[in-house]
């Protein structure tokens, strides 16, 4: 590869950068947004199981669960916004591995370049 060639590759990983930095900020909201309706939701399944509303899971219906499996059935009810919290952690974890790549590709060509600057 010629000098030119790698100052073009460490251009085009910059711009991966700028444009993952955007991304991250994108994911890091839908994460927040995420944990917060499931502890909201969470929390209401939980004063209504108390206050013995009924639900239905699958076709078995729920009213008044012992105290101590009470949390554990309101997170299977609400097991919807759990997916979307699971789904948006991936999310956000994967945008950070692929800036790291991003980076490591970038540090390599930065090395290519000033060996062969040095030349």
């Amino acid at each position: 590869m010629e000098i030119i060639q790698i100052a073009e590759k460490i251009q085009d990983k910059i711009k991966l950068l700028e444009k993952a930095r955007l991304i991250l900020r994108k994911r890091a909201e839908s994460k927040a947004e995420a944990v917060a309706l499931y502890e909201k939701n969470l929390a209401k399944i939980i004063i209504q199981l108390k206050n013995s509303v009924a639900f239905t899971v699958d076709s078995q219906t729920i009213v008044n669960p012992p105290a101590s499996v009470l949390e554990k059935i309101a997170r299977g009810i609400c097991f919807d916004e759990k997916l979307k919290l699971e789904t948006a952690e991936a999310l956000y974890k994967s945008i950070i591995v692929n800036i790291e790549a991003i980076k490591a590709e970038l540090n390599g060509y930065q090395s290519i370049f000033r060996y062969l600057d040095e030349k």
